[in-house]
């Protein structure tokens, strides 16, 4: 589907890239269903994505830096893809606004333009599905 892009660098390729996600993420939940474990939807959700080509890195350190100093903590994030998008996986009866923060914050820290936070236990995919941006992406050009 896609490869890792290092120039020009654009909200039109990150959209693209994101629909290119959500349509295997959408395959995955087609072919499971809701109600599983998260790691089960996490193993089949990469697989699919290095299977299309993409670069994925899987249960990721996210650094933290305060005054200068390198935190070691066990901020791990599910999935960022082709270094630009982060995905959170969830299977939970209701996204709550702490999974949001917490994307927002893997962003932050990482200086990432898109997150992507998916909850596999719903009946309907896009339903449990929430995009975020920050400012990063705002100032990208079109």
């Amino acid at each position: 589907m896609n490869n890792v892009r290092t120039t020009n660098l654009t909200k039109s390729y990150i959209t693209q890239l994101v629909f290119d996600i959500m349509s295997l993420a959408i395959e995955v939940h087609r072919h499971l269903g809701p109600g599983l474990l998260e790691s089960v939807y996490h193993k089949c959700l990469k697989h699919e994505l290095v299977l299309n080509g993409f670069k994925v890195n899987s249960n990721m350190n996210v650094p933290v830096y305060y005054k200068g100093l390198e935190l070691n903590t066990d901020f791990r994030l599910d999935l960022m893809v082709n270094q630009l998008v982060i995905i959170e996986i969830k299977s939970v009866e209701h996204i709550l606004p702490v999974h949001s923060a917490q994307v927002l914050t893997y962003m932050k820290l990482l200086n990432k333009p898109k997150g992507i936070l998916i909850n596999f236990n719903s009946d309907q995919l896009i339903k449990g599905t929430k995009h975020l941006v920050n400012e990063i992406f705002r100032h990208l050009p079109d």
